[in-house]
């Protein structure tokens, strides 16, 4: 099976990579950082002796992504499924932060996928067959100050994401989405955290076990459902005072 794993770099892309190379799949890689892709791609050729395809892109810019999709079509079109561990934040993530700023973090962490997905999904259709995995963050769970287009863009992701499984529920065009907790990743490093870290090679092994099924939407680590829920419940002004908290 070929698939296809867009932010490959990132904690749980690199993971992703592993298993999928251990199981024996061969890959297209796309991050930001050519150096680390090239690693990446000598070490899992050695160690499995696998097919890697590797690509810089810069995910944050439109024009990139555009022009890597509309230059590699007939690669694309070997691929049987495509993983999204893709997200983009940045410190000064507010409602004042700048235009560009605003661009690249919702080109990360939605456009690009949507833009990614438009192009794989007339391959899926004539094979009748495909896997796609998105990957949420419990940041679209609320609001808040800080990481504000962040969380819009995850939500947006989310929404998205319900559409495709709709749009593909009675088909061999396998959906699946899963809404991601803290991760014990470069982005949680000596940051106190309210609840505990979770392991990305644990989430990718998962994935790689559910690889084949349906319509998907899972939490991760599983508890954080339950809390997804309860904050469905709180009335609107109780969260307001609840902010100052989750900034």
């Amino acid at each position: 099976m070929n698939y296809l794993i867009v932010g490959a770099s990132s904690g749980l892309g690199r993971d992703l990579a592993y298993t999928l190379s251990k199981n024996l799949c061969n890959l297209t890689l796309i991050s930001r950082d050519k150096r680390d892709l090239e690693a990446m791609k000598s070490d899992l050729e050695y160690k499995y002796k696998i097919k890697i395809n590797s690509y810089a892109v810069d995910l944050a810019s439109k024009d990139s992504i555009i022009s890597f999709l509309n230059d590699n079509e007939i690669e694309l079109s070997t691929i049987d499924g495509v993983l999204f561990p893709i997200g983009m934040m940045s410190e000064n993530d507010s409602v004042t932060q700048i235009k560009d700023e605003i661009n690249q973090i919702n080109n990360a962490n939605f456009l690009s996928i949507v833009k990614f997905i438009e192009k794989i999904i007339p391959i899926f259709k004539e094979k009748q067959k495909g896997t796609i995995v998105g990957f949420g963050s419990m940041a679209s769970s609320l609001g808040r100050e800080k990481n504000m287009i962040y969380s819009a863009s995850k939500r947006a992701l989310n929404s998205y994401f319900e559409s495709l499984s709709a749009t593909f529920i009675n088909s061999n065009i396998n959906v699946q989405f899963y809404i991601l907790g803290y991760l014990d990743t470069n982005l949680a490093f000596n940051k106190k955290l309210i609840l505990p870290k979770a392991s990305t090679k644990q989430l990718a092994i998962k994935v790689f076990k559910n690889i084949d099924k349906n319509n998907i939407k899972k939490y991760y680590p599983g508890w954080w459902g339950l809390i997804s829920y309860f904050i469905s419940l709180i009335p609107f002004f109780i969260i307001k005072k609840l902010f100052k908290f989750i900034k």
